[in-house]
């Protein structure tokens, strides 16, 4: 998590009569990623988890402060009161009292101007070097690049049911294997790589034989940036990817989330897709991804060139199909006169 040109912070968690180490942060991280990371060492989600000593001007800070403004001492042990799910499968099947509400931004072009700020520039390459990936399938030449979100963007998983299966967004499975023909796929999550594992294990999705998925991202590959209008958030940096492997970029790259802020970073990327909740109620109405099957397909067919699109009107897209087939016939007359 540490950044360049900053100190470090080495923080230990102190919970349920036991202490866990927690990965170096820098102090422009944010409680947010904290949490996160508290979460894949003890397993506590981070709306369930209260940090007793982790405050600013007396009170429990929120999670859009970032660590420096809390003035965090070297070493600090963070007292930490939370209950434990006995395992996902658990808290899957369990009710929870509400609906945790996201506060989706809606960013004006002076908020875009976070993109070329060198301090975040500065994080993503150290991403690039630091992230360590598991890389269970190379990329194949010639696709372009698909980024997905999992939590209510594959699956809802608030809802109650009895199986994972039940909370699986309709048309998984036929999306990512119609989408795999022309794309190489990555999941990012905002969450645990534990966490990631399990919901794709459970979700079938990890062992699924018409799809292989590249690499799984988790919220380490993350940075936290500044807006002038919405204060510190954390963002999905699609140049963690880039900078990784450079045959994919902007231009052909294409990144789905039900929260709009992930993408700051690369604002044409993003696709906000609708979030599947209520999956008992909406799961023989939801069709979502079906329709976007079809636009992933197009637009990798007839579209060279990614950041002419404007995924905001992806539903009204139309692909030229009649003029791409003419340079296809004329390339092909021009090569055969040859």
């Amino acid at each position: 998590m540490a950044d360049l040109n900053e100190n470090t912070l080495k923080l230990t968690v102190k919970w349920n009569g036991k202490e866990f180490d927690i990965p170096e942060f820098s102090p422009s991280d944010s409680v947010a990623m904290l949490k996160i990371a508290i979460e894949n060492a003890t397993g506590v989600r981070p709306e369930r988890q209260k940090l007793l000593n982790v405050k600013f001007q007396g009170k429990v800070a929120s999670d859009n402060f970032t660590l420096s403004e809390l003035n965090l001492k070297p070493n600090l042990k963070i007292m930490m009161m939370g209950s434990l799910e006995e395992a996902i499968e658990g808290a899957m099947m369990k009710p929870d009292v509400g609906d945790e509400v996201v506060n989706d931004l809606e960013f004006e072009e002076e908020e875009v101007d976070v993109v070329n700020q060198e301090i975040y520039l500065a994080k993503i390459k150290k991403r690039v070097k630091d992230y360590k990936l598991n890389v269970f399938n190379e990329p194949r030449p010639g696709k372009k690049l698909l980024v997905l979100d999992i939590d209510y963007t594959l699956f809802d998983h608030r809802s109650v049911a009895e199986t994972g299966y039940e909370l699986m967004r309709p048309y998984l499975h036929e999306f990512l294997t119609s989408a795999y023909e022309q794309y190489d796929i990555v999941i990012w999550s905002a969450t645990g790589m534990k966490w990631i594992e399990e919901k794709m294990r459970l979700l079938g999705v990890s062992t699924h034989s018409d799809y292989k998925i590249m690499f799984y991202l988790d919220y380490l590959a993350m940075i936290t940036v500044h807006t002038a209008k919405y204060g510190t958030i954390d963002v999905k940096p699609l140049g963690v990817i880039w900078g990784k492997y450079p045959q994919y970029s902007s231009k052909n790259t294409i990144m789905l989330d039900d929260i709009r802020r992930n993408f700051l970073m690369n604002p044409k990327s993003g696709l906000k897709i609708r979030p599947f909740r209520q999956a008992h109620l909406n799961r023989a109405k939801d069709q979502e991804l079906l329709y976007l099957t079809i636009y992933l397909e197009d637009i990798a067919k007839y579209c060279d060139d990614f950041d002419t699109l404007n995924h905001n009107r992806w539903e009204k897209y139309k692909p030229q199909k009649n003029r791409h087939a003419g340079n296809k016939r004329k390339a092909e007359d021009s090569a055969s006169k040859e």
